[in-house]
């Protein structure tokens, strides 16, 4: 079994919270939204930073425990842009992917930090962007189980978006509680899970701190292959 957390620090904000988070809750995965990736450490409480987008003004990194999980190739997706993003320019990398490979069991899988548009884009790029994440993330790893997370600024018509994601193969999985407060009338669930190959335990909606998304805390277990036998 696995813990990950996802959290958007709007604008770099809850960037103090992650020591404490990840030991509280002894996290082996840490995805980030909305982080400075010039002023992200190497390592928190105890994780090591895998990979960071570079492009983006509000960007995307992860973190792995290192003495559980060796760490493979990683990489950025550009996806389908809004016209918010065409005129701000706040973000080019939506997704960053990362393959890890559990050192006790050999077990490989793919976890990805995700970034939807924002809400001032329509639901049909949203779905768009995220079905090409999820096909793009199938690149990283041969049949290996998959667990995409983040801000999938979704809020309404959540059952369009579990078709799209059902249609990839995917499962989606949502918290206990709502992940977004900022405004009275887009509160709801933001922050998703979307995963193939992957058995989901729980997804926790953990205590809100100084961003207006709240954490998400996981626990998953990726589902064992059986490997051919030999002729």
């Amino acid at each position: 079994m696995i813990t990950v957390v996802s959290y958007n620090l709007r604008k770099h904000a809850a960037a103090g919270e992650l020591v404490e988070l990840v030991t509280q809750h002894d996290v082996d995965v840490l995805c980030l939204q909305e982080v400075d990736t010039t002023d992200m450490p190497e390592r928190i409480g105890g994780l090591k930073l895998a990979d960071a987008t570079r492009q983006n003004r509000l960007g995307l990194a992860i973190y792995y425990r290192e003495n559980g999980f060796r760490a493979g190739p990683s990489r950025t997706f550009s996806l389908k842009k809004s016209l918010h993003d065409i005129v701000l320019k706040p973000a080019d990398e939506r997704m960053l992917g990362l393959h890890l490979r559990d050192i006790d069991n050999g077990t490989d899988f793919i976890v990805a930090s995700f970034h939807a548009a924002p809400l001032t884009a329509l639901n049909s790029l949203r779905r768009h962007q995220i079905r090409a994440a999820l096909k793009e993330l199938s690149t990283l790893g041969k049949g290996d189980p998959i667990l995409m997370v983040g801000d999938f600024n979704y809020p309404v018509f959540k059952e369009n978006l579990g078709q799209v994601v059902r249609e990839s193969g995917y499962e989606l999985s949502l918290s206990d509680a709502r992940t977004y407060t900022r405004y009275k009338f887009f509160r709801g669930h933001y922050d998703f899970v979307t995963s193939t190959g992957f058995e989901i335990g729980q997804v926790t909606t953990l205590p809100q701190g100084a961003s207006d998304h709240l954490p998400i805390l996981v626990t998953a277990t990726p589902i064992t292959r059986k490997k051919p036998s030999a002729a």
